[in-house]
């Protein structure tokens, strides 16, 4: 591991749907001013009896001195969303040249370093992923440090070891759809890259892309993405009723629709409860190509979800169902097993492609944990979070009780998050 290169060294190595998201917002929520915060929801991991905030502070520092290069913008330009039809328009790729992060606040406080972000939506939002990259690797460079030599390469030996074990297990799915989606909780810059060559070694067209775009760029790989929940958490907190509350997932894929056309129409229910998202969309929704499933009983939201499609008419064989919840090995075997031919599945690999480093190092320091960064207000409204996992919900209580109001996400089984 190179202790030396700045950790982010380009505004490219992020994940892709944050330059989907963020065309959505430039275009219709421009102006809108909003907070990101650190939320380490792993609080038995003292992030800053690790890491010194001096190091923390000169690689926020090195992120911020970053733009977009012409090459940078020239790559954007040339990915499209159909036949002759460019992803990305023109206006938007000319203010992305004028983009730099946004300042930044740190301080620390019983062992958790309290990270701040704030400004205007378009470029804060880019801080979420380069954040949580710096923070994971200043952790791994910590820690690998105080191991001795032969342990340092032991433990980079069994980590080999362990990630060409699983693609071995994968190899072996017939008509596998598999992305890496493990940019913000990697082990490092460097092993994000082995493991997703390793990756489209091993496994060829199964791989079908990595969310990462510098990566994509640098090895000629599809960048993958779709949204993330800091849509509807956002818009949600700009609602002026509980009526508008309602109704503000469907603004964000009304909104989605009008900038992709018929592209990129993959729903991520969660945010406020799925059960209710799907009983309360409008009929049009059920024309978007599929779903991502991110929180709660995968299974049985891929059953709520292909019986949702059936009884509006639509033959879920060919809606797309892609699984990006804390995956490994196992769920990926297991919901192929039972989904492949019933819908298009697909899965988002994270963490546990691009940072297993669990056992490897004394007392499990290396191991991965739930380190998030998100949106926690937006024109000074706090936002919320639901999921279909009570134990990802975010936000105020009582603002908590009154999306529970408005959304009815009704009974929730609590599950682990570890990752």
């Amino acid at each position: 591991m190179d202790d030396t290169a700045p950790i982010i060294g380009s505004l490219l190595d992020t994940d892709f749907y944050k330059f989907l998201m963020c065309q959505v917002v430039h275009r219709h929520h421009r102006h809108v001013e909003v907070t990101f915060e650190l939320v380490n929801r792993s609080r038995n991991v003292r992030l800053a009896d690790v890491v010194a905030e001096a190091e923390l502070r000169r690689e926020l520092d090195q992120a911020r001195a970053l733009a977009f290069t012409d090459d940078d913008i020239a790559f954007l330009a040339s990915l499209g969303a159909g036949p002759g039809r460019p992803l990305f328009a023109p206006g938007f790729l000319d203010a992305l040249r004028g983009v730099s992060l946004p300042p930044y606040d740190v301080a620390v406080a019983e062992g958790q370093f309290r990270l701040v972000f704030d400004g205007p939506w378009p470029a804060v939002m880019l801080w979420e992923v380069p954040a949580l990259a710096i923070l994971m690797e200043l952790r791994s460079r910590a820690l690998e440090r105080a191991l001795p030599a032969e342990a340092r390469h032991g433990v980079r030996a069994a980590a080999v070891a362990r990630l060409d074990g699983k693609l071995a297990r994968l190899r072996r799915l017939p008509g596998l759809a598999l992305s890496d989606f493990g940019t913000r909780r990697r082990h490092s810059r460097a092993w994000q890259e082995h493991a997703v060559l390793r990756a489209r070694d091993e496994l060829g067209p199964s791989l079908v892309g990595t969310s990462n775009v510098f990566l994509a760029r640098r090895h000629g790989l599809a960048p993958i993405g779709t949204s993330a929940h800091e849509l509807p958490m956002v818009y949600a907190a700009l609602a002026a009723t509980d009526a508008e509350l309602a109704a503000s997932p469907y603004r964000v894929l009304a909104d989605w629709e009008a900038t992709y056309g018929d592209a990129l129409r993959i729903l991520l229910p969660d945010t406020f409860g799925t059960p209710g998202f799907l009983d309360r969309a409008p009929a049009w929704v059920a024309r978007w190509s599929g779903i991502r499933i991110d929180s709660g009983d995968p299974a049985a939201i891929a059953e709520l979800a292909i019986d949702w499609w059936q009884r509006h008419g639509a033959d879920p064989a060919g809606k797309r169902v892609i699984f990006s919840d804390g995956l490994d090995v196992d769920d990926i075997e297991t919901l192929h097993a039972r989904y492949a031919g019933r819908v298009r599945v697909a899965f988002g690999w994270g963490t546990l492609l691009t940072n297993d480093f669990r056992g490897l190092a004394p007392d499990d320091g290396l191991a991965p944990f739930s380190l998030v960064c998100k949106a926690v207000a937006a024109d000074g409204r706090p936002t919320v979070k639901l999921s279909d996992n009570p134990g990802k919900a975010l936000g105020p209580p009582a603002e908590v009780a009154r999306y529970r109001r408005v959304f009815g996400p009704g009974d929730q089984t609590a599950r682990p998050v570890e990752v």
